[in-house]
């Protein structure tokens, strides 16, 4: 048996980093393109070019479109080439690093993330999701190794709106779960070997810091307050989790948030959401004792996230639509075979109706 832990070559967190960026790439060889999602391209640039003054180096900066397509990653690709760069570093969300990462993959360049926001452990992994233009999933970009540099500083993620936190959280909180199933199934994870210790205990540890200081660091998010709790979730939503998830695998829970991107419905919810209820739907596929289910529950509703179709879909979800979720989710380019036991699309429809009622049956006890 073969073990393989993936993780980036460095990972760098704190107040300020972001203004000590040239430093943190003085080993890699420049130009560098930023892709700059738009709120970051707006207000950090005069941060780096700061950084760079005095440095002979001119950095290029171009904003991201807004979606990680086959089309966005070749436009910028373009102009990766006319300005002769060397080096990618993406800064903004999820999507904006995973095109970041597109351009390092087809250029065979380094890559290096800088989110602005912990919403999803995409800034440390080896896999750039994409998406076509009308947003739904359209496949991974598997990249031959990890950024080079994660570079948070956590100033800018605090000032940030508290829901991408949470989002965060809820691409977290599947990381132990899907490690577990992986585990079980004995299935190769991304970095192409099996969990080992490490990665599984990493994985435990970003559920625990979930739980103990994830309600605190939402609250203190909303004070824009960069206390010892928050610092602590934004290293688990990224680091850990993004750790956690590449180095054992996902399942069930990330093939529901797949899966839903397909309903023009739930186009508003953000990926972690989305996987949030995922893992709910996980649970009770693996028919996980009532305790299990009700700390997660728990959890979810503490902080906000969505714990029902009502919560995640602007419209009344119908039988149909239900059906084409579990369909997808049990489709061959997602991840239900990483399950402990083969799953059906009857058994998802089954999980996700489960899901929900007991999301429902949760929300009015607590509030009775």
């Amino acid at each position: 048996m073969t073990i393989v832990l993936a993780s980036p070559l460095k990972y760098i967190q704190g107040p300020g980093e972001l203004a000590r960026i040239r430093g943190h790439l003085s080993r890699l060889k420049g130009p560098f393109l930023f892709v700059m999602a738009g709120s970051a391209y707006r207000n950090l640039q005069g941060i780096i070019a700061d950084s760079f003054q005095g440095s002979g180096m001119r950095p290029v900066f171009e904003q991201f479109r807004g979606e990680c397509t086959r089309n966005e990653i070749n436009r910028l690709r373009e102009i990766f080439m006319a300005n002769h760069c060397t080096a990618v570093v993406g800064i903004g969300g999820g999507k904006a690093l995973d095109t970041a990462k597109g351009v390092a993959y087809f250029e065979q360049v380094p890559v290096v993330s800088v989110p602005t926001i912990a919403s999803t452990d995409a800034p440390t992994s080896a896999i750039a999701v994409t998406y076509t233009e009308d947003h739904v999933f359209d496949g991974n970009i598997l990249l031959p190794k990890n950024p080079e540099i994660v570079l948070v500083d956590t100033e800018v993620i605090s000032r940030a709106p508290a829901r991408f936190l949470v989002a965060g959280m809820g691409d977290a909180l599947s990381t132990y779960f899907e490690a577990m199933a992986n585990a079980v199934s004995d299935h190769d994870n991304f970095a192409g070997g099996k969990p080992g210790n490490t990665s599984v205990a990493l994985a435990r540890l970003c559920y625990e810091i979930l739980l103990r200081d994830g309600l605190t660091a939402k609250q203190d998010a909303e004070k824009g307050v960069c206390s010892r709790e928050l610092e602590s979730v934004i290293e688990a939503n990224i680091y850990l989790s993004g750790v956690g998830f590449e180095s054992n695998g996902i399942a069930c829970a990330h093939s529901v948030y797949n899966a839903f991107t397909a309903l023009p419905s739930c186009h508003h919810m953000y990926h972690g959401e989305l996987v949030a209820f995922g893992t709910i739907v996980q649970l009770v596929l693996e028919k996980r004792s009532g305790k299990e289910i009700e700390e997660v529950l728990r959890f979810c509703t503490s902080v906000g996230l969505p714990v029902t179709f009502a919560q995640i879909s602007t419209s009344e979800l119908t039988m149909d639509e239900i059906m084409t979720v579990a369909r997808l989710a049990c489709s061959p380019q997602n991840f239900m075979d990483s399950m402990p036991f083969e799953v059906t699309p009857e058994m998802a429809v089954e999980a996700l109706l489960a899901a929900d009622a007991l999301g429902r049956k949760f929300i009015h006890t607590i509030r009775a």
